[in-house]
């Protein structure tokens, strides 16, 4: 028996009025979704426990069966582990985004203009964290590269629950009274500014400057932990199983769970990932014997915090034309049974920019025992077969058994 399992990152909306008062999902056309939805299980699920901070971290480990109030210690943890980043026992992790603040007044003056720097390039991004290191980093603190405007910050004995501002929440806003402004964070706050000064007119940012890309100017830290310990997928289920994603967040849990992760080449984290290279890497992994491949893919979420409306939709399209497609079909060629279940983690609504904490649609199909389903699968059609699910961590185990 073979199981897929699609994550859509943030797929989930609410009604945009230039969308004829329609969510991405509701607009974009999902062949290959609909047709498995019509014989599928589907409902709602809350995949962030409640007084949990809707992240990616929390809501993928629950996907993944693991309660993230026992086991979710902060994203970047999970983040440096699939960098290769040997963490020891002392050390702490925190993400450092590069981000684009305004040019005006002092630090605390300037605003969040972009959470992710134009979704500034690994290559440029690269060069401004060694930067950042080899001016900022010593024997207690060193800076690491992951994957565009996503980066780890690495301090021994650091302060692993300081509450910092996810920068995507505050995009627009002016920063001073997000920053980390009181004792404990008074030395976040120096490295924070020492960062702008460092990287604002830094070549690479002056070059992107001059190709009308924003630059990103200022280091950013938050969700901070030590190294985490999960279980072993394995041993929970009895399945061999694979993650696929361009995301450090998703591949370090894969990893810390025991799971093959398979890196694809082209694989962004935005609307113009590699989705056929996801699907090849799918499909070769159930070759090879693997039980279960989890696919994630970052790309609709990226578009609610950008606000751009068509490249969600678009990317809602994509993945099911270029990845849910070509593997069923696989999976019908082989002859066996199998299992699929599609989801988004969290929503990331358009209209605010940022996470929230409704309950996403989900569907589980199962080749040898289809069910009456919905026509389409969305937001209102799921809520509508008032099947609810509050904790997204039985959501495997539905799945599988």
């Amino acid at each position: 028996m073979k199981h897929l399992v699609i994550v859509y990152d943030g797929m989930a909306d609410r009604k945009i009025p230039s969308l004829g008062n329609k969510t991405p999902m509701e607009v974009a056309k999902k062949p290959m979704m609909d047709s498995l939805t019509r014989y599928s299980l589907c409902g709602t699920v809350s995949n962030v426990p409640a007084g949990m901070v809707p992240e990616s971290d929390t809501a993928n480990l629950a996907i993944l069966s693991y309660d993230p109030k026992i086991y979710s210690k902060g994203r970047s943890p999970l983040e440096a582990v699939s960098m290769g980043i040997d963490m020891k026992p002392d050390e702490v992790a925190y993400r450092c985004n590069v981000v684009t603040l305004s040019d005006e007044g002092e630090y605390e003056d300037k605003l969040m203009l972009d959470h992710s720097a134009d979704e500034i390039t690994t290559a440029e991004a690269d060069v401004l964290i060694k930067a950042l290191d080899e001016a900022l980093g010593d024997d207690i603190r060193k800076f690491y590269t992951g994957v565009s405007y996503r980066h780890c910050l690495i301090w021994k004995n650091g302060d692993d629950s300081y509450p910092f501002m996810r920068p995507h929440d505050i995009i627009g806003k002016r920063i001073g009274e997000y920053l980390p402004n009181d004792e404990r964070g008074a030395e976040f706050l120096r490295l924070m500014k020492k960062s702008y000064d460092i990287l604002n007119h830094h070549p690479v940012n002056e070059a992107r400057r001059a190709r009308g890309l924003r630059p990103a100017n200022s280091a950013w830290f938050w969700s901070p932990g030590k190294k985490p310990a999960l279980p072993s997928f394995y041993e929970k289920f009895g399945l061999k199983a694979t993650v696929i994603s361009a995301v450090d967040l998703i591949k370090g849990i894969g990893l810390c769970a025991g799971m093959e992760s398979i890196d694809v080449e082209g694989a962004t984290g935005n609307v113009h990932t590699n989705y056929t290279g996801k699907a090849n890497a799918a499909i070769d992994a159930f070759r090879r014997g693997q039980e279960l491949v989890y696919i994630h893919v970052e790309a609709p979420d990226e578009c609610g915090h950008r606000a751009e409306i068509e490249n969600k939709v678009l990317s809602i399209e994509k993945i099911d034309s270029l990845i849910l497609a070509p593997v069923v079909e696989y999976l019908r060629s082989t002859g066996e049974d199998f299992h699929v279940m599609c989801l988004p983690d969290h929503p990331t609504p358009i209209e605010i920019r940022t996470h929230s904490m409704e309950p996403v649609p989900f569907f589980i199909y199962r080749s040898e025992a289809e069910c009456e389903g919905v026509s389409s699968l969305n937001e209102d059609t799921a809520a509508a077969c008032n099947r609810y699910v509050s904790d997204g961590t039985r959501l495997m185990e539905m799945l599988i058994k």
